[in-house]
């Protein structure tokens, strides 16, 4: 995905993806940069043309939990709510992979859900997929077991990244799924002598 032309709700107006380049801002990123902060007024939407970001929830005593991923196509729903209501943030969005992303402002996501039906048909569908995906994570807390949840991470990385070899510290991976570093390495370890992934200096492949 490099360009609005390929999301599939703009295909039917020209004239709505037209609108979008003339009112927006492209803007690139290097992986790590920070796109929001939490606490921080919203005052533009971004849509992710190339590349991925990852939301994160930070609680008060500093842990962190990964809610889910924004990739090529997609918006930040977070991002529309707060933003169209004037409220601070609740999340962090990071850089996961070096990104372009579009900034379009406020004002211009409301007025557009009047003019367009197919940018409110966007809004929806991610929406709907953003709810679904926060659904997981609370199940996944829940009722599955860490290890669990270390697995589906990294097989979630490496679909993202469309390569079994992860980049990445066990103590990231402890903050995105917002746990000790020490429990993640033991489950690591564990993997590894059960012949899952293999591990190197920070880095992890997918057997």
């Amino acid at each position: 995905m490099e360009n609005l032309e390929q999301i599939e709700e703009f295909k039917s107006s020209p004239e709505l993806i037209a609108k979008l380049y003339q009112n927006s801002i492209l803007k690139k990123y290097k992986a790590g940069g920070i796109i929001l902060n939490e606490n921080a007024y919203i005052r533009a939407i971004p849509i992710v043309i190339k590349g991925s970001m990852k939301v994160i929830r930070t609680e008060e005593d500093g842990r962190e939990i990964l809610l889910y991923y924004i990739k090529a196509g997609e918006s930040c729903i977070m991002s529309f709510l707060g933003g169209m209501h004037n409220e601070t943030s609740k999340v962090k969005a990071e850089v996961e992979e070096d990104a372009e992303i579009l900034f379009l402002p406020i004002d211009k996501v409301s007025l557009f859900i009047k003019e367009y039906p197919q940018w409110l048909d966007y809004i929806f569908r991610l929406y709907h997929k953003r709810f679904e995906e926060l659904l997981e994570i609370v199940n996944a807390i829940a009722f599955k077991k860490v290890d669990e949840r270390l697995l589906n991470l990294l097989h979630k990385k490496a679909e993202l990244i469309h390569n079994k070899t992860i980049t990445i510290t066990h103590e990231q991976l402890a903050n995105e799924l917002g746990t000790a570093r020490v429990v993640i390495s033991r489950l690591l370890k564990q993997l590894e002598d059960h012949g899952v992934v293999q591990l190197g200096r920070n880095k992890i492949i997918l057997v």
